[in-house]
């Protein structure tokens, strides 16, 4: 990732550390590295519902594959996205009319 100053010029590592350290001290947020805002962006973006191939382009991952095995581990929150998909699906079902399987006949 690069950052740049207001003419174009890039700005160090040093003043970029510094400065996310300021904000998240400022927001009470619990010590973290600039490398875990990565990793919360992935696990966010997972965790609604982003395709994971959009998500290893967007982290230039070279496969779908290490981004799984490094960022796909089952969260307890995406559990219940998935326990109510499939809730909701099954409610959609109990409302569908039953196939005729007389078809034809009177």
């Amino acid at each position: 990732m690069v950052f740049t100053n207001p003419t174009g010029g890039y700005l160090s590592y040093r003043t970029v550390y510094d400065c996310f350290k300021r904000i998240v001290e400022k927001l009470g947020f619990p010590e973290m590295r600039f490398h875990d805002l990565r990793h919360t962006y992935a696990t966010s973006s997972l965790n609604y519902g982003d395709d994971i191939k959009t998500l290893q382009e967007n982290l230039g991952h070279s496969s779908a594959s290490f981004t799984l095995d490094t960022y796909g581990h089952v969260s307890n929150q995406m559990k219940k996205y998935s326990a109510d998909r499939l809730e909701q699906y099954i409610q959609r079902l109990n409302t569908m009319e039953p196939p005729n399987t007389l078809q034809g006949k009177k």
